[in-house]
């Protein structure tokens, strides 16, 4: 006899209050007394966020009377027990008032959530089916609102929902449910084929996008990620739920969907010639989150399986799931077509200078940043810098690293893609988890030994990776270029107003005069200064230049003594011309022409 589906309902009843009505009913509840729990992360963002905390107000009835309810830790409830054969219901409310890709989020405009935000798990449960009617605000509240999720529309179910619109929705277990964001809204809907697969594109917020062409790149990108792993794609239909505002940028990846967030000057317009460096942003952020649909989601850390979404779980996995995809995401890119290759060179660039510029790269490995993400990563402060390595960037440049060595090793016959397909094959289609070993196994069977222990080392040491030597035998010129205006050796927290210094770089001119991160500068040379001052002010000497500052710290006034440092130094990439047929046929396979 199949188990009767948890069912849910969701309603935005207060917008300008920003709270969902959720309620969760449980047709045959522990006898004992049924547990329940809202997760304390959400897979993709490795940081405790205690979603519980939102939940204004909670109760359980049954069979129409009150019941019962304890709260027996920060995100869980236990009911009492109910009367045999008595179904249980919890109602509770939700405040949802994060603009992120990460929560929920409700007001006049529209709604969103993920379902770790507001959907309670039934502990003993979690296998069953779900089904979850997402009902409409109040009819007056708003216009024409519509729904876009992933999730299946439920099939035999009264009220059960039409493609985008409210009603009953269902997903196999809770894992799936809590997979699949919902926006809803007055949003503007487009849509791709690739792979013989529907992907939609959903833009929430105020935007001039020009949607034909936003849809032909990522149509190709898509596809090219596709073919990288083999028709068909995991997913049966793909949805972009984006999210457009004057500031702000992230993804978060799903199943068959990701969250965006991005500003609307960084989307295509109408009459566009050259692309922005903001669109190609977006576009590396698009290719980044549906790269993980098969390397996080599917392809996945022994540690992640099953998620235990009530604490930290570690892995010293992430330089592969993240690191490795922040490699394909601007890679997809030029390869696919959509971006030219003096365009990927120059992303390429920054990275590398973005690596170099922080000290603690040379004091934290990626696999030790990976197993601190939770305390680390995610928990960054004014000292981030120089402490810690980002598996990310780093990350990004180890996967360059083992390509180029892999393709070099290998005269073109193999590279990192065919790392990608095996970790697929062997983990992504079956549901084996990822261990440290295994990638250490796959990478020695492409590429052998000698480039197995290199990558054991890159990961686990904190070195810098020798890039320009594997560029160099792939046909691209590394170049170091020193800025002419001398540097202080720290960032400010604001481009305009006060001079606040937000980081101090170990062993820079800020640190060896003293400065710290807080400090507010206020004169050079006895002449007021700001943040948009500051960068003139300092050009106008030379390095090595001795220069006096005051500050403020906190309320108290200090002086200090710097000696200006060199400009920062900046990497440049740039194709070697004329190069020999070997490398140059190594070059185009690499990156596509």
């Amino acid at each position: 006899m199949t188990a009767a589906p948890i069912r849910y309902s969701i309603q935005p009843i207060d917008l300008a209050g920003h709270l969902f009505s959720v309620s969760c009913e449980i047709s045959a509840p522990a006898p004992a007394g049924q547990c329940l729990s809202l997760p304390a992360w959400i897979p993709g963002s490795y940081m405790i966020r205690d979603f519980a905390r939102n939940i204004v107000s909670i109760a359980a009835e049954s069979a129409g009377k009150p019941l019962g309810l304890e709260k027996r830790d920060k995100h869980t409830w236990q009911a009492e027990p109910v009367a045999d054969g008595a179904a249980l219901r919890i109602v509770y409310t939700v405040y949802a008032w994060d603009l992120s890709v990460r929560t929920a989020h409700l007001d006049q405009t529209h709604g969103f959530f993920n379902g770790t935000s507001v959907f309670l798990a039934v502990e003993g449960q979690t296998d069953q089916p779900c089904q979850v009617d997402i009902l409409p605000p109040p009819a007056d509240a708003v216009g024409h609102w519509r729904v876009a999720t992933a999730m299946r529309e439920a099939v035999g179910v009264d009220g059960a929902a039409h493609r985008h619109g409210f009603g009953w929705y269902e997903a196999d277990s809770y894992d799936e449910l809590i997979d699949h964001p919902v926006e809803m809204g007055d949003f503007t809907l487009a849509s791709f084929d690739a792979g013989g697969v529907v992907h939609e594109i959903v833009l929430t917020g105020r935007h001039d996008c020009d949607l034909a062409r936003l849809c032909e790149d990522l149509a190709q990108v898509c596809q090219w990620q596709i073919d990288l792993f083999g028709a068909p794609p995991p997913m049966s239909r793909y949805v972009f739920l984006t999210m457009v505002v004057g500031d702000g940028y992230g993804g978060l990846e799903h199943r068959a969907s990701t969250a965006l967030l991005t500003r609307r000057d960084d989307l295509p317009f109408h009459g566009m010639d050259k692309q922005t460096e903001g669109y190609q942003r977006f576009l590396g952020l698009c290719s980044h989150e549906y790269f993980h649909s098969w390397n996080v989601k599917r392809i996945r850390p022994a540690a992640f399986i099953p998620y235990d979404l009530s604490r930290e779980t570690h892995t010293p996995l992430l330089w592969l799931f993240e690191g490795f995809t922040s490699y394909y995401d601007d890679l997809a890119l030029v390869r696919s077509g959509v971006l030219a290759v003096e365009d990927y060179l120059s992303l390429l660039g920054k990275t590398i200078t973005q690596v170099q510029r922080g000290a603690g790269r040379l004091k934290q490995s990626v696999a030790a940043s990976s197993f601190d993400a939770w305390t680390k990563y995610y928990r960054q402060d004014e000292n981030a810098a120089n402490a810690i390595v980002s598996y990310y960037s780093k990350g990004a440049l180890i996967a360059l690293a083992l390509d180029l060595q892999i393709r070099l090793h290998s005269e073109g016959a193999q590279s990192l893609d065919d790392v990608m397909r095996a970790l697929w094959q062997a983990h992504g289609q079956t549901d084996i988890g990822v261990t440290e070993e295994t990638v250490f196994s796959i990478v020695k069977a492409v590429g052998g030994a000698t480039i197995a222990r290199w990558l054991r080392k890159a990961v686990s040491a904190a070195e810098d990776v020798p890039l320009a030597r594997w560029l160099k035998k792939i046909g691209v010129q590394v170049q170091i270029d020193v800025a002419g205006a001398p540097s202080l050796g720290a960032r400010l927290g604001a481009t305009s107003g006060p001079a606040v210094l937000s980081v101090v770089h170990e062993g820079s001119a800020a640190h060896r005069a003293g400065l710290s991160a807080g400090d507010t500068l206020i004169a050079i040379d006895d002449l007021k200064v700001s943040a948009e001052t500051l960068m003139p002010m300092l050009a106008r000497r030379a390095a090595g230049s001795a220069v006096r500052i005051h500050a403020f710290r906190r309320d108290e006034l200090m002086c200090f003594d710097a000696v200006l440092d060199r400009g920062d130094s900046t990497t440049r990439l740039a194709l070697l011309e004329r190069p020999a047929t070997p490398v140059r046929r190594l070059r185009h396979a690499w990156l596509g022409r």
